[in-house]
């Protein structure tokens, strides 16, 4: 795998993260009208030609402190700045406004303007997506953020949007995900997950995904998981090690087993009537917002990767490497057999398998 433990501009991305922690509001007002996704706008544009003002409601269930909660705020803070006023944002964080299993109906029924979702909640809709939730397909951060965030991922958030008339935006890095357990034991290969009940967010594609790493998946929705861990409904969970610490998993769990099975990101989502709505400049603006966003989710999860390994093992957590070859044979096989890759476009694959 590749070292995707790099450096990269951190000065930025703090800055933004400093300015998100004040918090997040906005006034209510119409949109106006638009077309599809257009690169970055300039920060210099007049707010004068940009349309009437318009104010973006935004769900997440995430948390504050974590590193995507904490982008949407710089998201909020960077287009309210490069617009002028002109584009305002309203945050909801930690599921308050809609929780994780609620948010993507009110958001294709325009209740809210955006969210984070993914590749595992947009499968009920578009099942060919599922390609995109199975583990191993991205080897590393870099082979992720090239894809998602390059031409294929633009042709793939489109056909999403023509299909759920919502339009993703980009995909922020969520962190690459491990197997951490309430006991103390080394998860080693899929069959030392036999009969272990592996808590699985609310949706099939997630489920599935426990099965092919041969666990018991249990689907309990992210709010729900810490009260989980610590009653003994599950054994365990699956989460990148930024969301073990800043949910505080650790106070309730006590090993962790390096399986690296799904390089993980999050997708900041807009309604796509809300988007169609927008000027060609309101356009530029949320797109230089979302990448703004980007990368400071991303280099402060690259960041706190590099590091929580050391402040999890002062909580008193054991860390095991499992052995990633072994499971990455098992997943892959165990989708490519089932009829959940019949809609698989096995040429993309093929081509996003060579840009690792």
């Amino acid at each position: 795998m590749k070292n995707w433990k790099r450096s990269i501009a951190l000065s930025l991305s703090a800055m933004m993260m400093a300015a998100a922690l004040t918090g997040c509001g906005g006034s209510s007002t119409p949109a106006s009208s638009g077309s599809a996704p257009a690169a970055s706008g300039s920060g210099a544009s007049s707010a004068a030609d940009a349309g009437d003002p318009v104010n973006l409601v935004f769900s997440i269930a995430a948390v504050p402190t974590d590193a995507h909660g904490a982008a949407q705020k710089v998201f909020k803070d960077t287009l309210e700045s490069i617009s002028g006023g002109n584009m305002t944002v309203e945050c909801y964080d930690s599921g308050t406004l809609y929780g994780q299993d609620t948010e993507h109906d009110a958001l294709k029924n325009g209740d809210v303007d955006m969210i984070y979702s993914s590749a595992s909640w947009l499968t009920d809709g578009s099942p060919w997506v599922s390609m995109f939730t199975a583990g191993y397909v991205f080897q590393s951060y870099d082979h992720m953020t090239k894809v998602l965030n390059g031409d294929i991922g633009k042709e793939v958030f489109q056909k999403i949007a023509d299909e759920q008339g919502i339009l993703p935006l980009g995909a922020f890095y969520l962190g690459t995900r491990q197997v951490s357990l309430s006991e103390d034991r080394q998860i080693k290969t899929p069959e030392d997950l036999n009969g272990v009940n592996l808590r699985m967010p609310n949706s099939d594609a997630w489920v599935f995904l426990g099965k092919a790493m041969g666990a018991n998946p249990t689907a309990i929705a992210f709010n729900d998981l810490y009260l989980a861990l610590q009653t003994g409904t599950v054994d365990g969970q699956d989460n990148p090690l930024p969301t073990v610490q800043s949910a505080k998993f650790y106070e309730v769990q006590k090993s962790i087993s390096l399986t690296n099975h799904l390089v993980d990101s999050v997708w900041p989502t807009m309604n796509l009537n809300t988007w169609n709505k927008l000027t060609d400049t309101q356009k530029g603006w949320v797109m230089e917002a979302v990448e703004a966003a980007r990368e400071a989710c991303d280099s402060q999860n690259l960041k706190t990767e590099s590091e929580v390994q050391d402040f999890l093992k002062e909580q008193g957590l054991n860390i095991y490497e499992a052995d990633v070859a072994a499971f990455a044979d098992h997943v892959l096989d165990t989708y490519l057999n089932d009829p959940i890759s019949d809609s698989w476009d096995k040429d993309l694959l093929a081509e996003i398998q060579a840009m690792a």
